[in-house]
């Protein structure tokens, strides 16, 4: 029935803008009873009367201006949704993502102009935070995750993983000293994360003779954002144990040092995850390669 109408439709707006039946059912490669007919059914369908006709001109009714306006917006509308799927077509389209703030800042972002470059006709629509999005309920195209994954039921492309590194500003260092081994920390103040999805504190690993350890060590601020605790620990009110890509710049600087070296943390695995459909739209697609292929090549870098 729609795909009737949809005809029926495209029918229309080319008598409309060609002024005669004759030139429409040329232009559509139709008979003329064929244009003839489809206006029939489509005036029968909606109830109303959508052309004067003389023998001389046409004359669109009121209903059949309106109707004209919505039909042609309708038509221009269907018409981008097949091209964004259509693999002979460059891919097109709103792209929805959701990833961490980390993330966002020191990877996807300083390298989505090289993307929009690529696909200049992929408008991007980037949540960055630190909260676990519903991708069906939210219409989320693609996550990426760090961290261990809970089955979701989702398809899941490991990207690789990143360095972690524990860190203090100086001046918390000079006030309560230098921590030699991570059983010191109960001796500290920790800024620790917890997820908002889950309200569970995340716990910090060390690998030590061998082995990875975890502990949660005692502190007197939690925060539910990576950028917040940045803040925190540049502000000096505690150790955090973080991305060292989030910290580089300000290990270099001075801003923050580096503790317990010797006991580095396990690294976080970094995963992109889209749901299960057996059709992927070409700018899903482009973008998973794409995202691939910039873990690859920076890998040595987180």
């Amino acid at each position: 029935m729609y795909s009737s109408l949809l005809e029926q439709m495209e029918i229309y707006i080319r008598i409309v803008e060609l002024g005669s039946f004759s030139r429409a059912a040329d232009a559509l490669h139709l008979h003329r009873p064929a244009v003839s007919k489809a206006l029939a059914q489509l005036e029968e369908e909606l109830g109303v009367k959508l052309l004067h006709r003389t023998t001389r001109k046409l004359r669109m009714t009121a209903e059949g201006e309106e109707f004209y306006r919505q039909a042609r917006l309708l038509l221009v509308h269907v018409k981008d949704i097949m091209a964004g799927f259509s693999p002979a077509q460059p891919p097109r389209g709103r792209l929805r993502l959701d990833v961490p703030l980390a993330l966002a800042h020191n990877m996807l972002v300083p390298a989505l102009a090289e993307f929009q470059l690529q696909y200049p006709e992929i408008e991007i629509a980037l949540s960055a935070s630190d909260r676990k999005a519903d991708m069906i309920a939210e219409g989320v195209d693609c996550v990426i995750r760090l961290g261990r994954l809970a089955d979701s039921g989702l398809v899941v492309r490991p990207l690789g993983q990143i360095k972690m590194v524990s860190c203090a500003a100086p001046d918390y260092l000079n006030h309560y000293g230098l921590p030699q081994k991570p059983d010191d920390l109960s001796r500290h103040k920790a800024v620790n994360f917890f997820s908002e999805h889950s309200r569970e504190v995340m716990a910090w690993t060390f690998r030590q003779n061998g082995e990875v350890v975890s502990c949660r060590p005692a502190g007197t601020i939690l925060v539910n954002n990576s950028d917040i605790l940045l803040d925190c620990a540049l502000a000096g009110s505690g150790i955090i144990q973080v991305p060292y890509l989030c910290v580089e710049r300000h290990i270099r600087s001075g801003r923050l040092v580096e503790i317990l070296a010797d006991f580095p943390p396990a690294a976080k695995d970094v995963s992109l995850l889209w749901p299960d459909r057996h059709y992927l739209p070409p700018k899903v697609r482009v973008f998973i390669d794409w995202v691939s292929e910039i873990f690859r090549r920076r890998r040595g870098e987180y």
